[in-house]
């Protein structure tokens, strides 16, 4: 440890009483940022970034300050429950670990005998870093039926990257890009996988050139040197455009095309059916701001892509990923320092290593719920999840009996709402494992306990692409709470697995480390482990895809029966594909902008987190609220064909008149009703999951972009 950290340490603990302090990475969003806790009679008094920590030198956002707030909040589910009424009835009577597991054990033998394996579905959402044995679990169990959000957040950047490049490419801040451009992404308060928003400003800092791309005048865009505020859902038409230019004024790299690419000839007459006036008229950007910012792009080296899940949201998903690595590819910005790096991960076993998908049968594989459809998303294990509910609802292709969420919130967090809500209300039995009695968990028949990141010992973000893996260490116990981990970790012995599984989950952790020769005893000890860093390894070992080049042209999509080439879609409803609709609808609405202090649906009980977020707010510029009669502070309905909803009005001129933003995933713990508000400010009651809205290969839902109205609450019939 750092001379200086430690006396800081020290002092603090000297001043104010402190018993210790443990170095630990905090987990209250995607994870990483190293941290002190520092606790007191036993109990976490305090935390605070540690400046060793390379992930985020000493910075941390308000919710790994609030941590201790989560851990022991007063309403915090801290011993497993049945439910003793009818469903979301919200009477709830404790019971014991070993009554919740056998029960659970029981469902799940039962179903399989009766059913099939398939008929029971596994499923998580922000992820507790817990995938990995949620899949071991499932696979094991014979279930190929897994529910993320994988098929529309990050998933779609791990698989398009796969079939690309072999393997997600990152921004390399620590070389400091001399431009970067950030696509549909707002860092500096999301945090999202494998970045965090210190880094990104150091190297704005020193000096890079920004350009931002979002409907929305954010803090990036307003920093940045150049703003490209398209027409929402656009996103895929907009790069096309400028490697349009990037092409045709041959600003790519000439020796990484020739010798790296495959695919250029077919690739080039594509993006030449996207002239600078066709894209201009899609996306409404002007054509000289796409030629200056592709220019500036293509010719400042090295230049690095930040982009994030509101591109994948959406009916392009798959295409938009495409595009913007066709944009690092082509500019030769691929594996090179200050680029966007392929970076390798410790010699350990990996999480798919750990998720044991190589033990399900192929016969179980090939009954995936939408496998049949969504043919990218299926061959890396990832679930629609309409097809789910449909399971549930109508029985079809056969029937779904039984739902174990973990850490999932899906009544808040997917696509039209009151289907989820009608799915969880049928299906015949359902476990959930949370922190929490959330909207979804009165639905269920067993709730579990979930630990916090500060309840357990893990090797925290082994499931990243930037090539580190850092200690999760262990400070407290809260009552009877146990890891998702060591949950299902015992579950598995219960139902025949345990002579793939651990006598406890410390084993599971030394089999991880295994092949670096050390156990968790000997990594609690570290400060983190990194992946041996090496750039331009295609140059001798080609890209990890089929034809070992980086793949303009799919091959993989082509096998499965796709375009193998980028297009363009427009989005399913907008006043372009659904003029009509766009009548009586006359705004476009874009869902899911970030707060700074919330985690999706989590963390709205937290007090400090709920103070600088008390009410859901949706954006509406100041000449369309004058036009509807709307002050700032209003009470508003949105609404749209599938419902409507209320959210608090803020006055907002860094957007089009046209375009509503609204924030996502709102309940309202404080109502102690059984279903806590769920549908009066959830936004996803106004999105569709219809499939044919969906990214045809991924099966993204699109949820980002919509019609709707707007007006009043109590005006027009606007009184929920």
């Amino acid at each position: 440890m750092d001379k200086f950290v430690f006396s800081n340490i020290e002092r603090e603990m000297a001043t104010y009483g402190y018993d210790a302090v443990v170095k630990s990475h905090c987990r209250m969003c995607h994870g990483g940022c190293g941290v002190l806790v520092y606790t007191k009679n036993k109990k976490v008094a305090k935390i605070a970034g540690d400046p060793n920590c390379p992930i985020n030198h000493g910075t941390l956002c308000s919710k790994g300050i609030a941590s201790a707030q989560l851990a022991y909040h007063p309403d915090r589910l801290t011993r497993p429950v049945k439910r003793i009424g009818p469903k979301g009835s919200g009477k709830w009577e404790p019971i014991s670990w070993n009554e919740a597991l056998d029960t659970i054990a029981e469902r799940i033998l039962n179903y399989k005998d009766d059913f099939g394996a398939e008929s029971i579905v596994m499923g998580y959402g922000t992820g507790r870093e817990n995938e990995a044995v949620i899949y071991r679990f499932a696979n094991l169990l014979g279930t190929p039926n897994v529910i993320t959000a994988g098929h529309f957040c990050y998933g779609p950047r791990i698989a398009t990257s796969i079939i690309t490049c072999g393997t997600n490419p990152i921004a390399d801040y620590e070389n400091h890009p001399k431009c970067i451009m950030v696509w549909g992404n707002n860092l500096v308060i999301s945090n999202p996988d494998c970045y965090k928003g210190e880094p990104f400003s150091v190297s704005l800092d020193a000096g890079a050139k920004l350009i931002a791309v979002d409907p929305r005048l954010t803090r990036i865009a307003a920093r940045a040197d150049i703003w490209l505020q398209l027409r929402p859902g656009t996103d895929t038409a907009l790069a096309l455009g400028m490697l349009n230019v990037i092409v045709n004024e041959k600003l790519y790299d000439r020796d990484f095309v020739e010798n790296h690419v495959y695919g250029w000839d077919p690739f080039v007459k594509r993006i030449n059916e996207y002239s600078l006036e066709r894209v201009e008229k899609i996306t409404l950007v002007p054509k000289e701001k796409i030629i200056n910012a592709a220019r500036l792009f293509a010719t400042t080296n090295p230049a690095a892509i930040q982009w994030g899940v509101a591109i994948e949201q959406q009916v392009n998903c798959a295409d938009n990923n495409r595009t913007l690595m066709a944009l690092m590819g082509i500019t030769g910005n691929i594996d090179v320092p200050g680029g966007q790096v392929l970076f390798q991960a410790p010699k350990i076993r990996n999480v798919g290593h750990f998720g044991a998908h190589r033990m399900l049968s192929d016969v179980q594989r090939e009954k995936r719920l939408g496998g049949d459809r969504f043919r990218l998303a299926h061959n890396f294990a990832i679930t629609n999840p309409k097809c789910v509910w449909d399971a549930v609802l109508e029985e079809t292709p056969y029937p779904v009996k039984m739902l174990f969420l973990i850490s999932s919130n899906p009544l808040m967090s997917r696509g039209n709402a009151r289907e989820v809500y009608r799915a969880l209300k049928k299906v015949d039995f359902m476990a959930v494992s949370d922190f929490f009695i959330t909207p979804t968990a009165e639905l269920a028949d067993i709730v579990l306990p979930a630990s916090t990141w500060l309840e357990m010992d893990y090797i925290g973000d082994f499931w990243k692409r930037h090539g580190y893996i850092l200690p999760r260490r262990k400070v407290i116990q809260v009552g009877e709470c146990r890891s998702d981990h060591e949950m299902l970790n015992d579950l598995a012995h219960r139902v025949g697995q345990g002579e793939h599984w651990w006598d406890n989950f410390e084993l599971a952790l030394d089999w991880i480390l295994e092949p670096m020769g050390i156990k968790w005893r000997d990594f609690e000890k570290m400060e983190y482990i990194r992946g041996e860093v090496e750039y331009q390894k295609y140059k001798t070992k080609g890209f990890s895809t089929p034809t070992r080049k980086f793949e303009l042209y799919s091959t993989l999509l082509e096998q499965w029966g796709y375009d193998p080439l980028p297009q363009y879609r427009e989005p399913p409803e907008s006043p372009i594909s659904t003029p009509e609709l766009h009548k009586k609808y006359p705004y476009t609405l874009i869902t899911g902008a970030r707060s700074p202090g919330f985690f999706h649906s989590e963390n709205r009980q937290i007090p400090w987190l709920r103070e600088l977020h008390p009410d859901p707010v949706v954006e509406i510029h100041p000449e369309t609220a004058k036009k509807e009669g709307i002050t700032q502070g209003d009470w508003v309905v949105i609404e749209s064909p599938r419902g409507k909803v209320k959210q608090r009005a803020k006055l907002f001129a860094g957007m089009a008149p046209e375009i509503v933003a609204a924030q996502h995933a709102w309940w309202f713990p404080e109502k102690k009703d059984p279903g806590h508000g769920w549908d009066e400010s959830n936004i996803n009651i106004l999105t569709d999951n219809a499939y044919e809205a969906c990214d045809p290969a991924m099966g993204a839902t699109h949820v980002r972009t919509l019609l709707c109205k707007i007006y009043p609450e109590n005006k027009n019939g606007g009184d929920l």
